[in-house]
């Protein structure tokens, strides 16, 4: 059951869990940046009258100086009538440049945040942030289950594939998640309500203030009390008005300071509710920790790769855990009982009631949980169970022992167990040892001694089975291989670089098979060249040396043309798209093609418009190659700059010549004083309205954002034709391919 909670809602929320991890990512790097970029004194000897008479030195307008929990110093003030804020020195107070928050930072924020989604957005995150939570401490249960107790959870991990790595990564990054998880839920619950949010209420502005002639700000005796790394926040009184006091905030507290006397005055500590969410409030940003926050940030980008193991973990568990088929209980005479966790077992019983069949058996396949009081006609048990944990019972065969005690067979059985398991665990098979012993003191006779498999040798298997064989009289040839089919070998045959200028390596690659025999299933009589079916808009994936999930790259040509060809820019970080970068001509990868067919032209004469930035122009381009009949094709394309990174620009030219490429309208944000491919889209629109009132069909492919931004384009210029991109996907005509 736990496992269920585990990994159900884990799967229901793993793409929005993965967008809110990847942004929290990002974000964690702005303390860091914000600590590089601030200029920290290294004494603790400049105090606050000091600074502030620096900062009127050079800023005679100041109206408000900021002191963040990096050390960074902000002042704000006015000049000539207009509001201005620099980044200053504190040492000298003078400016270091334009204070300018990123717009992108922003936007990265207002994505984890809310999901772009305001107020709504915002609850999803929180509620999101408890499902993390949730997760972290369901899945360290069930690794101390796994691993057999407490005391064995922090012992090196057993176990391979998927598995593993998931287990590993997750007892990794458990306390970062987890902790992000905690702050994230409070923070929204305070936020909605659900928790009183406690916070810190202002003094009461004071009832006497001197009134006399100001003294200069570096003369009071109050700030000169306060070291600067105490500060957080000192506003100025307003100019001319000797009644008007300055605000100071400080680590410890809120208060006023008297113009002319320099007296501190109403001074209020910081509540101790103000301070807790003061804290979770920083243990969430690492604002100030920028240690915290890149440890919180490393720890999120586990999340794609839990999401993606464990995606492999529950699809592996539901393919391999489908039951055989198998005769009915009064019908069998022979009864194979399967005990697993995670599915693998399956995968061997299945061999097993083939060959039995084969041989003239009729089988009964089931779980060891579904054991019957009574198998009439049948003659022998044969029992497949894996281990879990501290030796216990797996998932299939919880309430096998329970059950046996009301078994009553009819006739003499005899019966063989075969446990599957691996040695690196403490408790290496038990559980079959424990069902061995339970079947023998129930009366049952053994055919063979247990057989213990390890790590699923297809080797003991097949040994096991010639054993089992003889005892039965019969030939049993057993073989079952649970590793996923083997991909075949690229050769890389040509490469064009792009994008270096600009900071964002392109490359278009082009493989070839190489001459090593083709290994898909569907291809076994197939020659060393021979290429299987795919077209441009398909996926190739591809393993990198050293990982366990393949990366997916749209084609962008098709079988016939003989070749490969993907269209791969070079992520910071990346695993995948480092490793593709570094080949040169006549190195290997190994890969394989998955179908796509929902991203891909129409097969009929109406309009085309293809959308697309950066390498999404790869299968766009594959599109307008195979359009040998001329159909009306279009494309709009972003990138950054004209000379360093348009990609396909020569083909791009000869398609025009040709008339298989209609028109071509392309943006770069780096030149003409830059623009998008929106903003082409926009320039366009009264044309692009009359090519969807005809038929046309779009087809967008490149990063999410930029697809978002097309997407809310094309619902504003299809406004006045009482449509949207929702009427047009339900009607195929809107498609997309965005990673």
């Amino acid at each position: 059951m736990l496992r269920k909670l585990h990994g159900l809602p884990g799967l229901l929320v793993a793409l929005l869990l993965v967008v809110l991890a990847v942004s929290g990512s990002i974000l964690s790097v702005v303390p860091a940046l914000d600590r590089a970029r601030a200029v920290v004194p290294a004494t603790d000897e400049i105090h606050v009258a000091e600074l502030a008479g620096r900062v009127v030195a050079h800023y005679p307008g100041a109206e408000q100086i900021v002191r963040d929990l990096s050390g960074q110093v902000v002042v704000y003030f006015s000049e000539d009538g207009q509001a201005g804020a620099d980044r200053i020195d504190p040492r000298t107070g003078a400016s270091l440049g334009p204070y300018q928050p990123s717009p992108f930072w922003g936007w990265v924020k207002n994505l984890h945040r809310s999901f772009l989604l305001a107020s709504p957005g915002r609850f999803m995150a929180g509620m999101l942030a408890a499902m993390m939570g949730f997760l972290c401490v369901s899945g360290v249960l069930l690794l101390v289950r796994r691993n057999g107790g407490w005391k064995a959870l922090m012992q090196p991990m057993a176990g391979t594939g998927s598995q593993r790595i998931h287990a590993v990564l997750a007892r990794l990054a458990c306390l970062g998640l987890l902790l992000s998880a905690v702050t994230g839920a409070l923070l929204s619950a305070q936020r909605f309500g659900l928790l009183p949010e406690a916070s810190d209420s202002a003094p009461a502005f004071p009832a006497e203030v001197s009134g006399g002639q100001p003294v200069a700000v570096s003369q009071l005796k109050a700030l000169a009390q306060v070291d600067l790394n105490e500060l957080r926040e000192l506003v100025f009184p307003y100019p001319d008005d000797p009644q008007d006091v300055y605000s100071l905030t400080t680590a410890q507290g809120m208060g006023f300071v008297d113009q002319s006397s320099g007296e501190l005055l109403q001074f209020q500590p910081h509540a101790i509710g103000g301070v807790v969410q003061h804290w979770i409030l920083r243990l969430h940003t690492g604002e100030g920790l920028w240690w915290l926050a890149l440890l919180l940030g490393v720890s999120a980008l586990s999340v794609p790769v839990l999401s993606v193991t464990g995606a492999r973990i529950w699809w592996h568990r539901r393919s391999s855990a489908t039951p055989c088929d198998s005769a009915n209980i009064p019908d069998a005479d022979m009864v194979v009982l399967v005990g697993s966790e995670s599915g693998t077992t399956w995968g061997f019983a299945r061999a097993l009631q083939r060959s039995l069949s084969q041989a003239g058996f009729r089988v009964h396949c089931a779980d060891m949980n579904a054991l019957a009081t009574d198998y009439p006609k049948a003659s022998t048990l044969l029992l497949l169970t894996s281990t879990y944990g501290d030796g216990e019972a797996p998932a299939s065969a919880g309430r096998f022992l329970e059950r046996l005690q009301a078994f009553q067979p009819s006739s003499p059985l005899d019966y063989a167990v075969l446990g599957f398991g691996d040695r690196q665990f403490t408790h290496f098979c038990r559980y079959a040892l424990r069902v061995d012993e339970a079947l023998s003191s129930k009366g049952l006779n053994p055919m063979l001694p247990p057989e213990l498999i390890d790590r699923c040798s297809v080797e003991k298997f097949c040994d096991w089975g010639r054993q089992l064989g003889a005892r039965l009289g019969v030939d049993l040839a057993l073989h079952h291989d649970p590793v996923p089919p083997a991909t075949f070998e690229l050769e890389l045959v040509e490469r064009v670089d792009y994008g270096c200028a600009v900071q964002a390596p392109t490359s278009i690659l082009r493989f070839r098979m190489a001459g090593a025999e083709l290994r898909l299933p569907w291809l076994r009589s197939s020659g060393p060249r021979r290429l299987p079916a795919f077209e441009a808009g398909d996926l190739l994936g591809v393993l990198p040396p050293g990982a366990e999930a393949p990366r997916f790259y749209s084609l962008a040509s098709s079988r016939s043309e003989g070749v490969f060809e993907i269209c791969v820019r070079k992520q910071p970080g990346g695993l995948c798209s480092g490793f593709l970068h570094s080949l040169k001509p006549g190195d290997t990868v190994a890969a394989f093609v998955r179908p796509n067919p929902g991203f891909r032209p129409a097969a009929d004469t109406r309009p085309v418009i293809l959308i697309g930035a950066g390498a999404g122009i790869g299968p766009l381009t594959g599109f307008i190659r195979k359009n040998k009949a001329r159909n009306p094709m279009y494309l709009y394309w972003g990138g950054r700059s004209p000379t360093s990174d348009f990609l396909y620009q020569p083909e791009l030219g000869d398609y025009l010549e040709d008339h298989r490429l209609t028109g071509l309208s392309t943006a770069f944000s780096r030149a003409d004083g830059g623009s998008y491919v929106q903003d082409k889209l926009r320039q366009d629109q009264k044309a692009l309205r009359q090519l969807v009132e005809t038929g046309a069909q779009i087809l967008v492919c490149g990063g999410r954002e930029m697809a978002n931004g097309v997407r809310q384009v094309f619902d504003d210029l299809l406004a006045p034709l009482r449509l949207n991109v929702d009427v047009l996907q339900q009607q195929g005509r809107y498609l997309e391919d965005v990673f």
